[in-house]
């Protein structure tokens, strides 16, 4: 027995069944009533249809198996009602043409919606279960084979939104909300139409157009002016695309923009005589320098070729800059010029190239080649240390003095040759230091800690032990006048003990002291050698000084600072009138190119002539007489007495150096050796040469020649030997 359920069921069924049986216009009927109605939508006369009943028309006529020749109905009359909207578009003249466009799709996209909705049970089973398009895809791709491709309106399409934007490019107005909507009609149809009837031919117009202004344009303008040029276009092509076209567009026609305007003519624009590349560097143009970097990121290689032209010029001007002779003849205005130059380059690459690595390493490259194309840059850089940590130095404070000294540090890291630095920056501290003339303590130990933090405790131990000797003297020279009572009658000295090996080698130029001098000085070196057991004192006259007082025939008086020998010399004449060079030579011993800058600058500095020669001329020759000058005067109580000296080395003390260095190198060279062999136990010839020029390239380049005579020395030594077989190895022999 069945349930009452199932009963109702199959009654609600029969009648149906039964119904379309026996009524065979029951599709023709259902038909022409959806026919009528879609007649009257796309007539926009859809206000007095009952959709619900034209709903429940095409739910029976699906329900009843009519769902495949309702879909063909529906094809078939959507065409015919598009035919209609095809010639309404066709006929349209002018500009008329894109709003007739717009106005029948739009049209068509309301009378779809509406459509939809009627069918949507056969949307929802019948479609997905015969794999058919969807009504409104349908009603899409309908529109777009009988409008959009149709022969009359596809070319005629496709010129109207090209002219209208070659017209937009040339400056004049258009409707963008018209592009716009005709554009968003191409997306709706698939990417594939967007692109196949709108973006591919719109690209290939563009390429066209910009490679006829860039040819146009960069025969007319200059490097700066094109590039604001192409930023404009960038910029416009790219407010074009958020205006009225797919996003993705964007890359592809910056990517036709770039390749026509810049990369076609890249080497052109950054070689540009008069406004290029070179040009903007010379003269900072950030501004230009920002939109050339910005624009060639876009370039393959753009960059590359940016940073080899920069680099090419910084190492050309740099070459110049520390060759030119008479750049020479100042070494703190050379070493400033090099600071000029990287403080330039730096705010350069920070401000118009983004603090680019790549343009920074470039950097460092090109000062690290032409800074070591001089071989007395390290000498040039102590002096110009030496220049900024001297007492009356106009720093404006110890801060701006610290950022010079950060400056000059980035100078000292491009030097190949550090340990040549070193031998001549402790030249230069040992002067300002003997001679009270360092500026702070502060100061001289700040550069210490950054050449320590730079190279190493080995790099300034030496340096540091300077330092600890002139605090001993002191406490020394203290103790030495407790410890005596009777010294008030002597004059006042004040020694400085240097440590041998500590501060640099001096030549021992001794010479006859006054008497009253020798006797304190004897008096100092017993109590020394008293309470130091084992040591060697030996005075170094040549690097010491002295406060005379001096009253003239004119009944001025004056205290004179003055160097030692300059001292002596002036001492005589408390026993003598008048004394000729050879007279003054016998009596001091100082030896005689030191005896005649010392003359030249006590009888011949203008404002400072305390004596007087006889002739007055330059060059002193042995019969030359001196005296007092009793007509001396000056505004100032205390007179300094320079010493006429050059700043630089000459060129035998500049060989001299140069040969210590060379001879200092050597036990460095050969500790490095031993030390890889040590470790590596067998080594062949050029990887030994490798290895040693990479442990010492921190602190000086080893020259190939000195490295294999070392290795011959070590050899000869017994430290290594070679190999029996292979005479490129060697064998470390413990």
């Amino acid at each position: 027995m069945m349930s009452g359920g199932q009963k109702k069921r199959g009654a609600r069924i029969e009648p149906f069944r039964h119904r379309v049986e026996t009524d065979p216009k029951f599709f023709d009927k259902s038909w022409r009533k959806l026919h009528d109605a879609i007649r009257e939508i796309y007539n926009h006369n859809a206000s007095g249809l009952s959709f619900e009943e034209l709903y429940r028309t095409a739910y029976n006529m699906v329900l009843h198996k009519f769902g495949s020749k309702l879909y063909d109905k529906l094809i078939e009359n959507m065409k015919e009602h598009l035919e209609e909207m095809r010639a309404c578009v066709e006929a349209a003249q002018g500009g008329l043409f894109l709003e007739e466009l717009e106005r029948k799709w739009n049209e068509h996209n309301k009378a779809l919606t509406m459509i939809r909705d009627i069918l949507m049970y056969m949307d929802r089973t019948y479609i997905p279960t015969n794999k058919k398009t969807a009504v409104f895809d349908l009603g899409l791709e309908l529109w777009r084979d009988a409008i959009v491709r149709s022969p009359m309106i596809q070319g005629r399409l496709l010129d109207t939104l090209l002219e209208l934007i070659h017209r937009e490019r040339t400056g004049e107005v258009i409707n963008r909300c018209l592009m716009r909507t005709t554009t968003k009609m191409l997306m709706d149809l698939g990417t594939s139409v967007y692109q196949d009837d709108f973006e591919r031919p719109f690209l290939e117009v563009s390429s066209s157009f910009y490679s006829g202004e860039s040819q146009q344009f960069i025969d007319r303008y200059s490097c700066g002016d094109y590039l604001k040029l192409a930023e404009r276009r960038l910029s416009e092509e790219s407010e074009r695309v958020s205006q009225y076209m797919d996003v993705k567009t964007n890359e592809k026609i910056t990517a036709v923009v770039v390749k026509e305007m810049l990369a076609n003519h890249m080497q052109r624009l950054i070689l540009m005589e008069n406004s290029g590349l070179v040009n903007m560097l010379v003269e900072d143009r950030y501004e230009d320098l920002t939109r050339m970097y910005t624009l060639f990121n876009h370039v393959p290689d753009g960059l590359t070729t940016i940073r080899s032209v920069m680099m090419s010029h910084i190492k050309d001007t740099g070459k110049s800059l520390v060759t030119d002779p008479e750049r020479l003849k100042d070494p703190v205005d050379f070493v400033q010029r090099l600071l000029n130059e990287k403080d330039k380059y730096d705010n350069i690459i920070n401000v118009a190239f983004n603090s680019d690595k790549s343009f920074l390493n470039a950097l460092n490259s090109s000062f690290e080649h032409f800074i070591n194309l001089n071989n007395r840059s390290p000498e040039f850089i102590s002096l110009f240390v030496d220049d900024k940590l001297r007492k009356g130095v106009k720093e404006a404070n110890e801060d701006d003095l610290e950022t010079v000294l950060d400056k000059v540090m980035m100078l000292f890291r491009y030097l190949q040759e550090k340990d040549l630095f070193e031998k001549y920056y402790k030249q230069h501290l040992a002067k300002r230091l003997l001679s009270g003339k360092a500026a702070s303590d502060d100061s001289e130990r700040s550069m210490l800690v950054k050449l320590k933090t730079e190279c190493g405790y080995q790099f300034t131990s030496k340096l540091e032990g300077m330092f600890t000797d002139l605090k001993t003297s002191q406490d020394t020279t203290q103790g030495f006048y407790t410890s005596a009572s009777d010294l008030a009658d002597y004059p006042t000295i004040s020694v400085q003990i240097l440590t041998t090996g500590s501060w640099p080698t001096q030549p021992c130029n001794t010479c006859n002291l006054p008497p009253e001098v020798v006797a304190v000085s004897e008096r100092f070196r017993a109590y020394y050698l008293g309470t130091h057991n084992g040591r060697r004192l030996t005075w170094q006259t040549n690097m010491g000084n002295a406060d005379i007082k001096a009253t003239f025939g004119n009944g001025s008086k004056h205290e004179l600072n003055v160097s030692t020998y300059q001292m002596c010399v002036l001492m005589l004449f408390n026993s003598s009138d008048v004394l000729t060079y050879r007279e003054i030579e016998q009596s001091t011993a100082i030896p005689a190119a030191d005896l005649k800058r010392c003359l030249q600058s006590l009888a011949l500095v203008k404002g400072k002539q305390v004596l007087r020669k006889e002739p007055m001329s330059r060059d002193i020759a042995d019969d030359d007489s001196f005296s007092v000058n009793d007509k001396f005067t000056s505004k100032l109580f205390k007179v300094k007495i320079g010493t006429v000296v050059a700043q630089k080395e000459t060129d035998p003390e500049k060989l001299e150096t140069r040969q210590r260095v060379e001879e200092d190198r050597k036990p460095q060279i050969e500790a490095a050796i031993v030390r890889i062999m040590k470790s590596r136990r067998v080594l062949d010839h050029n990887s030994i040469m490798t290895e040693v020029t990479k442990q010492l390239q921190p602190r000086f380049l080893p020259n190939p020649v000195v490295i294999k005579k070392r290795i011959e020395s070590l050899i000869e030594r017994e430290f290594l030997e070679r190999d029996k077989t292979d005479r490129k190895m060697y064998r470390y022999l413990a």
